[in-house]
């Protein structure tokens, strides 16, 4: 397991915030989102969506265009070439968690 494969188990599998990450991440790779998009999308805090967008992006998994709040944010090409991986992970966390 490579260290960028250790990172995905991390975020979206091992950590508090896992779910809500991979919530995130997918909905960005529908379609390119500011902050305030997310978290009507995905019915979540503002301040939460912002936190983990954060954390994404300090991880490089997102990158962002644009100023301040009207920030959009899109996938790394790192992520969308992992695409598959990460949902392999995701989809086990929840299995774990005995969601579908």
């Amino acid at each position: 397991m490579d260290s960028f494969s250790r990172l995905l188990w991390w975020l979206f599998a091992s950590s508090a915030g896992a779910r809500t990450r991979g919530e995130i991440v997918a909905a960005i790779r529908e379609e390119p989102r500011n902050a305030q998009q997310l978290a009507l999308a995905l019915r979540l805090d503002y301040s939460t969506v912002r936190h983990h967008l954060r954390v994404l992006q300090e991880n490089r998994l997102v990158e962002s265009s644009g100023e301040h709040y009207g920030q959009v944010y899109a996938l790394t090409a790192m992520v969308e070439a992992r695409w598959e991986e990460l949902e392999t992970i995701r989809q086990r966390h929840r299995a774990r968690e005995g969601r579908p």
